[in-house]
């Protein structure tokens, strides 16, 4: 049996992050065989909400609340996150946000049969037949689509979503680490998409609910739509180069996190 971790970045979600872990129902478990909640240094009191919950509630696999030693960013907690699967032999890392906007649910039927077996990027797609989005303005809907038509250009492979919350990756394509002089903020997942058509990687996008209620967005519309397209530009230019460059505006070293609380197993 594979050996699944669930690694849910947190960032100020305090309101959100308990209806993300109440996701985690005895169906879902059975296909887990860990869970990490990697706080990227919040403000809010999302840390001693997450210790609180899992103090009061018994769940059926090992559960652990990490902590950033410095705001790494989105993309940093990934990079946390992906050296803890290596580092205890993971098959697969699951990611889902913390703020509460997807749902693993959606890739729950891909987990019972077995599917995401056949893919090294197993990715939750927002604007695909079968995807429903809800709270999500047209405008957005549209721009969306635009940038995936542009990087489906760029990838030779049909785009569907550049970085939804839902997302799977298998570790073994992790273990080069040919992902550490990306970005670590929320550029990440767009730099992946471009690594993940660089390498051939078996790349597939299932389709996700996705909802806006109560969350707050970190993204400045405009300057990550010129940013996004700067990326694409580069790497249709050169590959090579873009692949070889370091796109960190700070550059760490080592990407390390404290263990602050580990739930009992059963």
């Amino acid at each position: 049996m594979n050996k699944i971790l669930l690694f849910i970045p947190m960032y100020n979600c305090e309101k959100q992050i308990i209806r993300v872990l109440e996701q985690l129902n005895d169906e879902v478990c059975k296909y887990l065989t860990e869970a990490v909640i990697i706080n990227n240094r919040s403000t809010d009191h999302g840390e001693e909400v997450v210790e609180n919950y899992l103090i009061k509630h018994t769940l059926p696999l090992k559960v652990s609340l990490l902590r950033n030693d410095e705001n790494y960013g989105l993309g940093g907690s990934h990079k946390v996150a992906f050296q803890y699967a290596i580092d205890n032999n993971f098959d697969y890392i699951i990611v889902l946000h913390g703020d509460d906007q997807g749902d693993i649910s959606n890739v729950l039927p891909y987990l019972q049969r077995g599917e995401f077996e056949k893919y090294e990027c197993f990715l939750g797609a927002r604007f695909m037949k079968g995807s429903k989005l809800q709270g999500y303005s047209r405008f957005r809907t549209f721009g969306n689509i635009i940038y995936n038509f542009l990087f489906s250009i760029g990838c030779r492979y049909k785009v569907y979503d550049l970085g939804s919350g839902l997302n799977m990756y298998k570790v073994d394509i992790l273990k080069d680490k040919f992902y550490i002089k990306y970005k670590d903020n929320l550029m990440f997942n767009y730099c992946m998409i471009l690594g993940s058509a660089y390498y051939k990687h078996k790349v597939k996008f299932f389709p996700i609910v996705w909802r806006e209620d109560d969350q707050v967005s970190n993204v400045k519309m405009v300057n990550q739509a010129i940013t996004v397209l700067k990326l694409l530009g580069a790497y249709i230019l050169n590959k090579d180069k873009f692949i070889r460059a370091e796109h960190r505006e700070v550059l760490i070293k080592n990407y390390s996190a404290q263990t602050i609380y580990t739930n009992i197993q059963r």
